[in-house]
């Protein structure tokens, strides 16, 4: 019998796929930094197939509770180099390689 536990092919296919929000930089107080995790996470679960949609949701919900002029990237494989208010980044990732970006700028 083949044993395929020590294929070396088969390991480095496979993907580390989080199942909570990875935040890998943020400046928020706390309060608003859970407020945006929990409704990045319910949008991005809602529309999973329409990224688009999904940072429209997240926008239009931050622009309502936290004042206007926030902006949001969500999607797989981008690079980013913005300005923005201190105390308003939101950069995390969720369900594997789905990151979203969250910032207020005036």
């Amino acid at each position: 019998m083949a044993d395929d536990g020590g294929n070396p092919e088969k390991e480095a296919d496979k993907k580390i796929i989080h199942v909570y929000p990875l935040v890998k930089h943020s400046d928020m107080n706390e309060e608003m930094r859970t407020e945006a995790i929990e409704l990045s996470i319910t949008a991005c679960e809602k529309y999973a197939s329409n990224y688009e949609q999904a940072a429209r949701i997240i926008k239009e919900a931050m622009d309502k509770k936290f004042g206007i002029y926030w902006h949001v990237v969500v999607g797989e494989g981008f690079g980013f180099e913005i300005t923005y208010e201190t105390k308003n980044i939101l950069y995390l990732f969720f369900a594997g390689n789905l990151a979203i970006l969250l910032w207020k700028c005036s």
